[in-house]
């Protein structure tokens, strides 16, 4: 079974990633972390010196390439689903759970790692809530195709559990 966490920076994806794959016994992957590790350079860095549309385009070969790997928790970048078919991808190779958070919510958790988030540094300064708000609703329609739609405020990993494991049945037919 393989399960792709998505959503907005700051949502939850990385830490309900390690717990849910411990929950399920299964690997757990965080593809930003196997990004770096592939490619030997930090995102901010990438970001830099080869631009974003170079980043979303080696994101999607990666993301391809983990996608015939079984058994496996992916905890997406935020941007991930939104490019180059990737939430096609995704929804063809797995089960998508979309962990749903406010504007508010995801500000109060990044504003303090903003430093390692490049998108994060590309937004005025000056109205981050808003800025949040509008990049948020633009990934939304991304977003929103999931198969399961998660309240990411505080998400229950084993009611999460119970919901991947409904739905696995239901699609398997037992």
């Amino acid at each position: 079974m393989k399960i792709y966490l998505i959503g907005y920076m700051g949502s939850g994806k990385s830490t309900l990633g390690k717990e849910l794959a411990d929950a399920l016994g299964i690997s757990w992957m965080d593809l930003d972390d196997e990004f770096e590790s592939r490619y030997r350079i930090s995102i901010s860095g990438f970001f830099t010196k080869y631009g974003e549309k170079t980043f979303r385009e080696m994101e999607h070969k990666l993301l391809t390439d983990v996608s015939s790997v079984p058994d496996l928790v992916v905890s997406t970048g935020g941007g991930t689903p939104c490019y180059h078919g990737n939430m096609e991808l995704m929804n063809q190779t797995g089960l998508t759970v979309y962990l749903s958070a406010t504007a508010e919510l995801l500000l109060s958790r990044i504003e303090f790692t903003a430093r390692k988030r490049p998108l994060f540094h590309q937004m005025n300064d000056e109205n981050p809530l808003q800025n949040i708000t509008s990049h948020l609703n633009s990934r939304k329609s991304f977003y929103e195709q999931a198969k399961i739609i998660v309240d990411a405020t505080k998400p229950d990993v084993e009611d999460l559990k119970k919901q991947i494991l409904a739905y696995t049945e239901i699609i398997s037919g037992v």
